[in-house]
């Protein structure tokens, strides 16, 4: 596909993202490892509750997440917002031997069919899951914690307090990514209001962070790929 003109003001490069017809999805979807019996069974269970459905991440930011996790290797994973699980399977399907996952959130009902989800799948002992407000949990965690790698999907006004709990307990050269980022394009515009207010204030946040270098890419809703600077 050609690449698009933008205007002649537009300070930026030519777009090459793809706007997605359901047959090119489907034939970028068929380039991922296809879902296990496991997420497949996942994957329904979220699908039949409704419309909260949409907050478990696509399958293959999933197989995104548990290939970079396979090339990193990080001992230790914290994820803000667990939901049905999906995408803590992906950390954790992808962590070495020693690594563990310590994920967040307030849901004991959704949560309960991850937990399912992860003993089926043999990854229970990977997963260390705490209810409560994630602000609590994050604070409550040791400061001299090394964390590895971050991924923030939850309540979208928490995330600029999330990150700043994170941030200082991220190994240098460690990775914080961020889910929604793009909140289906309505962060882009600068009378957004409510929840893509608060990720368009939140990418402003990141964007001004010199404790990291980072970039937004348009993988399912937009997903900011962060490193803590060295020193």
């Amino acid at each position: 596909m050609n690449a698009i003109d933008l205007p002649a003001h537009a300070p930026v490069d030519v777009m090459k993202s793809v706007l997605m017809t359901p047959e090119q999805y489907a034939y970028l979807l068929a380039q991922a490892e296809p879902p296990s019996a496991v997420q497949a069974g996942l994957i329904e269970y979220t699908r039949g509750l409704g419309g909260v459905a949409e907050m478990r991440i696509p399958h293959e930011q999933a197989a995104f997440l548990t290939l970079l996790t396979r090339v990193v290797q990080p001992r230790l994973v914290v994820e803000v917002g667990t939901f049905t699980g999906y995408s803590t399977l992906a950390f954790a399907l992808g962590l070495p031997p020693d690594g563990k996952v310590i994920t967040c959130d307030v849901s004991p009902e959704w949560t309960s069919a991850a937990r399912k989800a992860w003993q089926e799948a043999g990854v229970a002992d990977r997963v260390d899951l705490r209810l409560g407000p994630a602000t609590e949990t994050l604070s409550a965690l040791p400061e001299d914690l090394v964390i590895d790698l971050v991924f923030l999907d939850a309540d979208k006004p928490g995330y600029e307090s999330y990150w700043d709990l994170l941030v200082p307990r991220v190994r240098p050269g460690g990775l914080l990514l961020a889910d929604n980022v793009l909140y289906g394009g309505e962060a882009a515009d600068p009378r957004s209001e409510g929840n893509a207010r608060a990720i368009r204030l939140f990418n402003e946040h990141v964007r001004a962070d010199d404790r990291v270098e980072s970039v937004m890419l348009p993988l399912a809703d937009g997903l900011t790929f962060a490193r803590k600077r060295e020193g």
